[in-house]
């Protein structure tokens, strides 16, 4: 049985093949929508989410399957003290596939180990959101064609952002890779992603405070939110909330194929304005989460079946 807690539990191969599944629902919807008849999702979202829960919720509808589960650890058995592993093993009486988000590092695994069903990372904390990052990757090949040879923009929160974590991860292992590295001291790149991810791989990055001054020599631009719900002190959460803040004039030395992402939600690091400018992919981001959820359930449900 196969679960999906961390992006490098799929290798380079596996990724590509679930992401030309992806492009094939998209041509192809309808050959997809009887492909999960019978089976049923288990959504068990401890922390707040919108797309990500919804997304893998639309996902499994449209493959013909059947969702149950609960949107907030309130509505669980964990309000009365049920420990992840047991409220696992109980959900893989009910259903064929759990997605997790939980805002402890390390709980999917905790689940993974413990149930008897294939179980997918929504997200942990501060630490990993591997489906995050299948999405981003299906945009970047959908926008850009290629995965090697790209410089990217990280910007905004480096430190406690999980989808920047997960995607540094998974881009480290193409060639031609650099990272531009934008934040405020406080929200920089914890080192040990720069030490055992970066330095172990060999792959060049700067670290630059100024979005302005990188901005020219990016291909991607990922912008991220300052997270309220990660800091324990709101006066430091309010001074750094509006560090960066991408305005249409700070675009004008941005090259003209920039791709400019975001895991959403947004709060005002992108200006509404940049919506409607063709650069903008962050829209296109979320739709893609759906299509890659879709062959990642049926990648796991296949594997799990033989």
């Amino acid at each position: 049985m196969r679960s999906l807690i961390d992006i490098l539990d799929f290798s380079v191969e596996e990724i590509h093949a679930l992401i030309n599944t992806a492009c094939d629902i998209i041509d192809n919807p309808k050959k997809y929508s009887e492909k999960c008849r019978g089976k049923k999702l288990a959504t068990l979202f401890f922390e707040p989410s919108t797309r990500t829960r919804l997304s893998f919720e639309s996902a499994m509808y449209e493959l013909g399957g059947n969702v149950i589960g609960f949107s907030e650890a309130n509505s669980s058995s964990a309000a009365k003290g049920e420990s992840v592993s047991d409220t696992a093993k109980t959900i893989s009486c009910y259903a064929d596939i759990i997605a997790m988000r939980h805002p402890k590092e390390g709980a999917p695994l905790v689940a993974a180990k413990a149930a008897s069903i294939p179980v997918i990372n929504a997200g942990d904390g501060g630490h990993n959101h591997p489906t995050q990052t299948l999405a981003d990757l299906l945009t970047i090949h959908r926008e850009k064609g290629r995965f090697n040879n790209l410089t990217i923009g990280l910007c905004g929160d480096l430190k406690f952002g999980r989808t920047v974590h997960s995607l540094i991860n998974a881009l480290s292992r193409y060639k031609g890779i650099k990272f531009v590295l934008i934040s405020p001291d406080e929200l920089k790149l914890p080192s040990y992603v720069k030490h055992d991810v970066l330095d172990k791989n060999g792959i060049e990055y700067c670290e630059n405070p100024s979005l302005e001054d990188a901005i020219g020599d990016l291909d991607i631009l990922y912008m991220t939110r300052v997270q309220r719900e990660r800091f324990f002190n709101e006066e430091d959460y309010l001074r750094l909330k509006d560090s960066y803040i991408l305005e249409p004039s700070k675009l004008k030395n941005a090259k003209g194929d920039l791709s400019i992402m975001h895991p959403l939600p947004r709060v005002n690091e992108i200006s509404v304005a940049i919506d409607d400018d063709p650069r903008a992919c962050y829209f296109k981001q979320v739709l893609n989460g759906k299509y890659i959820r879709m062959a990642l359930i049926l990648k796991l449900l296949e594997e799990a079946e033989k």
